[in-house]
């Protein structure tokens, strides 16, 4: 078992940042990830419970695959809580496919940061777990270093959505303004 963790601060209120979680896929960061599906949500108590399938194109080596075997589309379920009165929001993933051999089972915790509420903190672990199969310790480190390359495009993806959460919503006050200067004329 190998346990990877990691911090990063976006310079972006915590409203800011669940909302562009949401939208975080597709991105031209990762591209592998090629859809998510709504399964189910419920608002309990104020707060969003949120299931999702994750579709994602997973490149093993050939050697991998013939330990594990091979697929296409790979699938992770998506577990997720939003509670808006405490500002937390955590994102819980587990892979579907090669879960016979292959555990990945990562956390991501998106709060307002402690010294300075007009940040974001980002607390993430991924706990990778590889078992029946040899060269397993080293299939967990190949993993592992995957998980936090793909980090690091998932923190630029999130500035990505960011950056064009912020384009649509000055189109949109620009739109509204122009109602507003029409009707005023009138």
């Amino acid at each position: 078992m190998k346990i990877w963790t990691s911090e990063h601060t976006f310079n972006h209120p915590w409203e800011t940042v669940a909302t562009a979680a949401w939208r975080k896929y597709p991105n031209p960061h990762n591209p592998a990830v090629i859809g998510t599906d709504v399964v189910e949500r419920k608002v309990v108590n104020g707060v969003l419970h949120t299931q999702r399938l994750v579709s994602s194109k997973w490149f093993f080596p050939k050697w991998t695959q013939a330990l594990i075997g091979s697929a296409k589309i790979c699938y992770a379920s998506e577990k997720s809580e939003v509670n808006p009165s405490i500002r937390k929001m955590i994102l819980k993933t587990v892979n579907l496919t090669f879960c016979r051999y292959v555990a990945v089972d990562e956390t991501l915790c998106y709060i307002p940061h402690p010294t300075d509420s007009s940040k974001t903190l980002l607390k993430q672990e991924a706990v990778v777990t590889v078992q029946g199969v040899p060269l397993n310790n080293y299939m967990e480190d190949l993993l592992t270093n995957k998980i936090s390359l793909n980090a690091g495009k998932g923190r630029q993806a999130m500035e990505w959505v960011i950056c064009k959460l912020n384009s649509e919503m000055k189109d949109f006050t620009k739109s509204t303004d122009e109602i507003l200067n029409h009707t005023k004329n009138l």
